[in-house]
C-alpha cells in the first residue's frame, strides 16, 4: 500500500474506530430486551446513538415503521462518511456495498406497484438514501404498471437488466425473475469491484464481502430447493457460482439434490446442529439464517484485530451496523405486537444472544 494510502486509511480508521464505539453495549441491549413496552422503548433509544434521528420527529408520529426508517438515517450517514473519506481506489466498492440499499428500494417500489399501494405506504419502507440515489421513487411508485416503472429507469444500471427479465414477469406475472434478475446483477459488479482491488484491501473485502456473498448465495440454492422446488437447472441459474468460501461446486451439489447438512457444517462449522435446521418442510431456515449472520458479525469484528490500513474495517463496520439496526428492527415489531421477551431474544442477531 502507498503511503497515502496509509495516511487516508489512518484518518479513516480513526473515524471508525470513534464511531463504532457509539455501538449498543450489552447494558444497553438488555434494557432494550426488557422493555415490554413500545413506548419505553422508543425512550430507551433516544438514549442513544439513534436519539438524534428519533428526536427528529414527533412522538405521535413515530410509528414502529417510522421509527426503523429514521434509525436507518444513522447507517445512511456512516456510508456516507466511509464513502467521503476512503482511499480513491476503494471508493467503487463501498459503494457498491450501499447500492444494496437502492437496489432493496426498487424492489419494494415494484411490489408496491404490483400490490396497488400508494406512495405514503410505500416511502418509509425505503431505504432513506439521502440523495444518494438513481431512483426517481415517487414517480416510479406512482406508475400505472411494471413497465411504464422500467421505462422510468432509463439511463441507470437497472433498466437494460430489468428489461431483459420481462419476458418471463409478462408469461408468469410474477416480480421473481425481476428480482432474481437484479440481485445476479448487483452481486456479479459487487464481485468484479472486489477484484479489481489490490494487496490486503482486496484480502480483506473479499474475506468479509464475499463473506456476505456466502451467506446470500447459499440460502438462495437451499430456499430454491427447499421452498420453491425448483429444478436443478433453475438452481443453478439463479444463484452465483463465486464466492469467499461457498464454491460453485457447493451450489451444484444442492441443487442436484445432494445431503445440504454437511455442506453447510462443512463450510460453516461453528453453525450448531445445521441438519437440525435443514429438516422438512424448512420452517427453521430463518433460524439457520440468522445462525450465518452470526458468523459474518465474528468475522466483522476480527476485521478490527491486526494491521488496520485496509477497507475491511470501515466495511466490518457498515456491516455490524446494519445487524444491529436489524436486531432493533426485530425488538420494534415484537414490542408493537407484544411479542414475549423470552421469544424476541431467540430471534436477533447481535444484541441479547449468549453468544453474538
Amino acid at each position: 500500500m502507498t503511503k497515502g494510502g496509509v495516511l487516508g486509511y489512518s484518518a479513516l480508521h480513526a473515524r471508525i474506530r470513534a464511531m463504532a464505539a457509539a455501538m449498543l453495549d450489552p447494558s444497553t441491549w438488555e434494557k432494550l430486551c426488557e422493555t415490554e413496552a413500545y413506548p419505553a422503548l422508543v425512550e430507551t433509544l433516544k438514549t442513544t446513538v439513534y436519539g438524534p434521528y428519533l428526536e427528529a420527529v414527533a412522538d405521535q408520529n413515530v410509528t414502529p415503521r417510522r421509527a426503523v426508517y429514521q434509525m436507518k438515517k444513522h447507517l445512511a450517514g456512516a456510508f456516507a462518511t466511509v464513502i467521503g473519506s476512503a482511499p480513491p481506489a476503494a471508493r467503487p466498492l463501498v459503494t457498491q456495498v450501499y447500492r444494496l440499499y437502492e437496489v432493496d428500494n426498487l424492489k419494494a417500489l415494484l411490489r408496491g406497484i404490483a400490490s396497488s399501494a400508494s406512495w405514503d405506504q410505500i416511502r418509509y419502507l425505503l431505504f432513506p438514501m439521502n440523495g444518494f440515489t438513481v431512483l426517481p421513487a415517487q414517480e416510479i411508485a406512482e406508475a400505472p404498471d411494471i413497465a411504464a416503472a422500467i421505462e422510468l429507469l432509463q439511463g441507470t444500471p437497472y433498466h437494460s437488466t430489468l428489461l431483459h427479465a420481462m419476458e418471463r414477469y409478462t408469461a408468469e406475472q410474477s416480480l421473481f425473475p425481476l428480482e432474481v434478475a437484479l440481485d445476479l446483477d448487483y452481486w456479479r459488479e459487487m464481485w468484479r469491484d472486489i477484484n479489481r482491488l489490490k494487496g490486503t484491501d482486496r484480502t480483506h473485502a473479499r474475506q468479509l464481502v464475499g463473506s456476505l456473498i456466502n451467506m446470500n448465495n447459499l440460502m438462495w440454492a437451499i430456499r430454491y430447493r427447499i421452498y420453491h422446488h425448483l429444478s436443478e437447472e433453475e438452481i443453478i441459474n439463479y444463484t452465483l457460482p463465486f464466492g469467499y468460501r461457498v464454491q460453485d461446486r457447493d451450489v451444484r451439489a444442492i441443487a442436484a439434490g445432494a445431503d445440504i447438512a454437511p455442506i453447510v457444517a462443512r463450510i460453516y462449522p461453528r453453525v450448531p446442529d445445521p441438519r437440525a435446521l435443514l429438516q422438512e418442510p424448512g420452517d427453521r431456515l430463518p433460524e439457520l439464517e440468522r445462525q450465518l449472520q452470526r458468523c459474518l458479525a465474528r468475522e466483522c469484528r476480527s476485521a478490527f484485530l491486526g494491521y488496520p490500513f485496509h477497507i475491511g474495517i470501515p466495511l466490518a463496520y457498515l456491516l455490524l451496523i446494519e445487524l444491529e439496526i436489524q436486531d432493533l428492527t426485530v425488538l420494534i415489531e415484537a414490542q408493537s405486537l407484544e411479542v414475549a421477551a423470552e421469544t424476541v431474544r431467540s430471534h436477533l442477531t447481535l444484541g441479547c444472544t449468549a453468544e453474538p
